[in-house]
């Protein structure tokens, strides 16, 4: 009697989480969809500081090199990858300094960082470089933006780079790079019903609503090991003041910050 009880609480609670998974699943309601476009327009009209995250991917190793000549570079451009990132932020100065950024998926990076995440004896050494763009690197966001474009970013003229500690790209003429390593795997936002169960579990059930179509976008979160010392580029640019300013993403185009003028 018990065994039969405890059997059909199991598939009554089952039945529900599948129904809500379906929900989540479903085409969203028209007061979301407005909220959406709201957030959006909003969001067109606040600038966004712009970087590029820099890893190995995750099938190669590399180690800390002290050549970093532009022919050197050319000899192993494949092991490593990156990404322009618009939605990086500091969230946290103490304990830990903790950074956060999103990426779409399914990606290069994605995978990368989380197959960096799940081996744990490299959780003290860092498994990226988050590069914070100058005003004078709008040419270097769009790289790495387009990977279908440019498979092979570090392989570009373009791209100038030197190697940190533990052989991760820092490009140079940076405002400024932060050597990361992730404090865990990354997080689904399309859900976050994460937080009041496990990710196994979750996980479970998006493969059997789903099918394992994926994910849209996932939440990382960094850990800061190191600031890195961002060597000035070679040769000179035509306004060598945007070297010191910030690449900002606004109004869907990149620009910097300019002074509020006196009334």
């Amino acid at each position: 009697m018990l065994q039969s009880c405890t059997s059909a609480v199991r598939r009554t609670t089952h039945n529900l989480h599948y129904n809500l998974l379906r929900s989540y699943s479903s085409v969203p309601s028209t007061q979301a969809r407005f909220v959406k476009q709201s957030l959006r327009k909003l969001l067109r009209e606040t600038a966004q500081p712009v970087a590029v995250v820099t890893s190995t991917l995750p099938d190669d190793e590399t180690t800390p090199r002290s050549d970093s000549s532009i022919q050197s570079q050319k000899k192993a451009p494949s092991i490593f990858h990156g990404a322009t990132l618009s939605s990086f932020t500091s969230i946290a100065l103490d304990p830990h300094p903790l950074v956060a950024f999103s990426l779409r998926v399914p990606s290069r990076m994605a995978l990368a960082l989380n197959a960096h995440a799940a081996k744990p004896q490299m959780q003290m050494s860092s498994h990226m470089v988050v590069n914070i763009l100058s005003a004078a690197q709008s040419n270097i966001a769009r790289l790495f933006s387009s990977p279908d474009l440019h498979p092979f970013p570090f392989a570009e003229s373009e791209v100038q780079w030197t190697q940190s500690a533990d052989g991760l790209p820092v490009i140079k003429g940076s405002l400024g790079a932060l050597s990361c390593t992730v404090v865990g795997r990354s997080l689904p936002l399309n859900d976050t019903r994460w937080l009041h169960s496990s990710m196994e579990e979750w996980e479970a059930e998006v493969q059997q609503v789903e099918g394992g179509s994926g994910l849209a976008s996932e939440l990382f979160i960094a850990r800061v090991l190191s600031v890195e010392d961002v060597q000035e580029p070679e040769g000179q640019l035509e306004n060598e003041r945007l070297r010191s300013l910030p690449l900002l993403y606004h109004q869907r185009a990149y620009t910097t910050v300019g002074k509020i003028p006196k009334r």
